[in-house]
């Protein structure tokens, strides 16, 4: 007598045997990189690894973690650095474990020569998800098609999600390069969900270079007519070194033009208020935001011979954003120093 109940458990074994098979196949093959990426020249992909996204910038500000700290959802005094920035976000061949992958690009960039400035072995949750604050740390990357796909056929889309908080490891190291300090950051952990067997690594270098400047010079017809129309204008022809206070050569045409102006209205009061964006603590960027901002009135009242009295430095930190601060877009355009009618 034929037990049918015996042929049909066979028959959903064997189904879900080809179907695990399948997904196992599907995971196993390596996907096509994201359209337009490529490894930096200085650090090599794990083997095996695919990119699932990708962003360049010639010129854009990265931060690096300095320490374990971690305040209002931000690192605590991370280091910033403007220059050329690339990111990748690579997924490991199915069966490598973050740890094995992290210990790799570690190996890797000390034997290359560089320095490790920081690194976090364990509990580095709230670090991760002060980088993806909004998804910031990966605004503007472009993806792969396709998916991270399990051994059973189950897919996760590739988004800032891709890396995750499981077994996730930071590295930072620097490498003297050209007369300058290249930085490297390095995130690998569980891609997506550990039940995808894969890892996911986040990479980030920034090669410090100058800033093309003397183009968002605003003239002092310009600056006239902001104060009229809206009793404040942006100005953007003012130049600093990241967290530092000292005018850069660059800022001289932006600064005649508002002496210019300043000197055909003597009865003209103003406030020069000095912002940042939200990188680092709002207790730094106070200070530091007041003190470019006295430094401007410092340099109109001893190289111009503006009347210090008619001018009054006023810093804000990050209280006053022009645009959000989740993506380096909006940052460039609140890191600004205004002129305020008094």
């Amino acid at each position: 007598m034929i037990d049918r109940g015996r042929i049909r458990n066979w028959f959903l074994a064997g189904a879900l045997l080809l179907a695990g098979s399948a997904g196992m196949a599907a995971a196993d093959a390596v996907q096509a990189d994201v359209k337009g990426g490529r490894d930096h020249p200085l650090i090599q992909r794990f083997s095996g690894s695919w990119m699932a996204g990708y962003k360049f910038n010639e010129w854009e500000q990265a931060s690096f973690p300095s320490g374990m700290a971690v305040k209002d959802e931000s690192w605590v005094d991370p280091v910033t650095v403007e220059g050329r920035v690339t990111k990748a976000i690579y997924v490991s061949p199915p069966g490598k474990s973050p740890l094995e992958v992290f210990r790799n690009y570690e190996q890797a960039l000390t034997g290359a020569g560089f320095q490790r400035r920081f690194s976090c072995e364990s509990q580095c949750a709230p670090l991760y998800r002060a980088m993806r604050r909004n998804d910031a740390y990966t605004s503007g990357m472009t993806w792969a098609a396709g998916s991270v796909i399990t051994p059973t056929g189950s897919r996760y889309s590739l988004n800032a999600g891709t890396a995750t908080t499981e077994q996730g490891r930071f590295w930072y190291g620097t490498l003297p390069r050209n007369g300058q300090l290249v930085h490297v950051l390095i995130y690998s952990s569980v891609a997506s969900d550990i039940s995808t067997n894969q890892a996911a690594t986040f990479v980030q270098v920034a090669e410090p270079k100058a800033m093309p400047t003397g183009q968002v010079t605003v003239d002092t017809e310009a600056l006239d007519k902001g104060l009229k129309a809206e009793g404040r204008i942006a100005l953007y022809g003012l130049f600093f070194d990241t967290g530092k206070a000292q005018i850069k050569p660059e800022s001289t045409a932006q600064l005649a033009e508002m002496a210019k102006l300043l000197k055909a209205q003597p009865a003209l009061r103003v406030y020069i208020v000095g912002h940042t964006d939200n990188q680092g603590s709002l207790e730094s960027n106070m200070a530091l935001s007041q003190q470019r901002a006295q430094a401007v009135a410092g340099a109109l009242a001893a190289s111009y011979k503006i009347e210090a009295a008619r001018m009054v430095g006023r810093g804000v930190a990050s209280l006053a954003p022009l645009a959000s601060n989740a993506a380096e877009e909006g940052r460039a355009k609140n890191r600004r120093v205004e002129l305020v009618l008094q």
